[in-house]
């Protein structure tokens, strides 16, 4: 509407090449689709046919909302409920609670509201793929559209924009619906016992307690008795040399290793050239936090040669598996790497995070001014 009344130069939306005879659909960065999606224990919609006296939830003005209207013209005993000032994951947390029977929703916001509600099953998709694209008035100057264009296509061909994508899709499939139970009931049973180390360890390193509670759970699965075949034992898992370095007495005492391993994140992460911005600083550390730091500075060098930036953790992920292969370690003098399962690693606390950020609130022991997460989080 803004544009339509010249009150916007171009604007984004869900838009196809024939949406609107009044705008003129840009360059497209991204597409997804509309699904059905109910409570894993509803009875199974596989076709339109099934959704017959069906009630189903959509956001008012959505184009999930159009196309449920569309397909209504088709199978008029579908029954719609329209929901004002509600997005679409808020939908889902009622398809979850067995609130609402089924709800038309955003296959992407699908894909990460998994993570944080396993019982949601994805049913039916509703129409073809609908692209994200910048939208111009009908009358729009051709110049910007084409260094719009122009834009679109030096971001997507020197990889900018398959990192944004990755920054924010790139970790949401890694746990199976499995995980994700398991994680979330043990946020509730076990979590609580351990939340004052991790809100301690977050003032003395300025990293967001959720952060090193995710981290501490794919270390042990915040067990402080955790014991590997390698050594590394506690809550954080820390090896016996660095827990000497960091004047840890016992690695099983869980309040000792949590601060402990915190402070060697918080380390490994500032020994990072000042070039690594995040969040890439963080993966990175975390990774480092699995391989060690000589290992991941010797995966940065390969990185180097390979043309690829030793900067940037989306890249990184693809070189450090190569610590593995005899043609790259044999030249190192760090040796060979388990790169791959760092990289697994990093990735799988990249989603606990996102999942105790839904379920956990921040800890801010000072006052608003002064917020202990103000720099902890890394950015999405």
């Amino acid at each position: 509407k803004q544009l339509k009344k010249g009150k916007a130069h171009f604007g984004v939306a869900w838009f196809g090449p024939t949406s609107d005879p009044d705008l003129l659909a840009g360059p497209s960065y991204f597409s997804s689709s509309n699904v059905i999606v109910q409570n894993d224990a509803a009875l199974p919609i596989e076709t339109p046919d099934d959704l017959d006296g069906r009630l189903v939830h959509v956001a008012a003005g959505s184009r999930q909302a159009a196309a449920l209207e569309e397909l209504r013209k088709r199978f008029p005993g579908i029954q719609a409920s329209e929901h004002k000032r509600t997005t679409d994951l808020q939908l889902l947390e009622h398809i979850s609670g067995q609130r609402a029977e089924s709800a038309l929703v955003d296959r992407a916001v699908l894909d990460i509201a998994s993570n944080y509600y396993p019982q949601l099953q994805y049913s039916l998709t509703v129409g073809g793929e609908m692209p994200i694209s910048w939208v111009f008035p009908a009358k729009a100057d051709p110049e910007l559209v084409q260094k719009a264009d122009a834009f679109i296509e030096r971001i997507r061909s020197d990889g900018t924009l398959a990192r944004l994508v990755d920054r924010y899709f790139g970790h949401v499939e890694r746990l199976s619906a499995a995980d994700v139970i398991r994680f979330v009931e043990r946020i509730r049973s076990v979590l609580p016992q351990y939340k004052a180390f991790f809100h301690t360890a977050q003032i003395e390193t300025g990293i967001d307690w959720r952060l090193l509670a995710a981290l501490a759970y794919q270390e042990s699965q915040w067990n402080p008795l955790a014991t590997s075949p390698t050594g590394v034992r506690g809550m954080m898992m820390l090896t016996e040399e660095t827990a000497d370095r960091l004047r840890v007495s016992n690695r099983l005492d869980a309040r000792q290793s949590i601060l402990g391993g915190s402070q060697y994140l918080s380390d490994l992460r500032e020994a990072l050239p000042e070039s690594v911005k995040e969040p890439d600083r963080t993966w990175l550390a975390m990774a480092a936090y699995n391989l060690g730091m000589g290992h991941l500075n010797a995966a940065r060098r390969i990185a180097e040669g390979l043309k690829q930036d030793p900067d940037s953790w989306y890249e990184m992920k693809t070189v450090l598996p190569l610590l593995a292969r005899p043609e790259y370690y044999l030249r190192l003098k760090s040796g060979r790497g388990r790169g791959g399962e760092a990289v697994i690693m990093t990735e799988n606390i990249r989603m606990y995070y996102d999942i105790l950020t839904r379920h956990e609130a921040p800890y801010r022991p000072y006052s608003s001014g002064q917020a202990a997460v103000m720099n902890s989080s890394p950015p999405r």
